[in-house]
């Protein structure tokens, strides 16, 4: 019965790094197929999955007791990452500013043309507060998109890590 238990964690874990590796994908290919261009606080968003990847392949190479920690340290991940996602919402919905400076879109006051052409960034930014919505015709933009999973992502381990408490050794 114990020997069963090993490889549902390692099951749950590899299944976390395909599903925090399956966001990155989604995030990226929406930016380099479809031109989407992320805010300063879509790229925070992408570290919890980054994270969750690394603790997933760690929780792979420990043993059942410490792949335990590492999956519940991988939750605790996803539930920073939802909240990010919270706050990105907020600030589409305008009811906040955003905590990055990054987010504004630039300004241009004084100076010649050529001046203000050489402050310009190299790669053009887009204003957090303005949504990305990945889905034609549905009102969900791609933070709320991201708060949604990760606190599926994070329920779901949970729930995995309650179920299995009672038969641990």
């Amino acid at each position: 019965m114990l020997g069963m238990m090993m490889p549902r964690l390692r099951a749950v874990l590899v299944l976390s790094v395909v599903g925090a590796a399956a966001a990155l994908g989604v995030a990226v290919a929406s930016e380099r197929f479809e031109g989407l261009v992320p805010c300063a606080l879509c790229l925070v968003e992408r570290w919890p999955y980054r994270i969750a990847v690394a603790l997933g392949f760690v929780g792979l190479m420990l043993p059942r007791g410490l792949g335990r920690v590492a999956l519940a340290l991988l939750a605790l991940t996803m539930l920073a990452g939802a909240a990010v996602a919270v706050v990105h919402v907020g600030v589409e919905a305008k009811l906040w500013p955003s905590p990055l400076p990054e987010c504004a879109a630039p300004t241009f006051s004084g100076g010649t043309i050529a001046q203000r052409l050489a402050s310009m960034p190299e790669k053009p930014s887009k204003p957090c507060d303005d949504p990305t919505y990945l889905i034609p015709f549905v009102p969900v933009s791609m933070a709320a998109m991201n708060c949604l999973y990760s606190l599926v992502f994070a329920g779901a381990i949970v729930v995995f890590l309650w179920r299995g408490r009672g038969s641990e050794p």
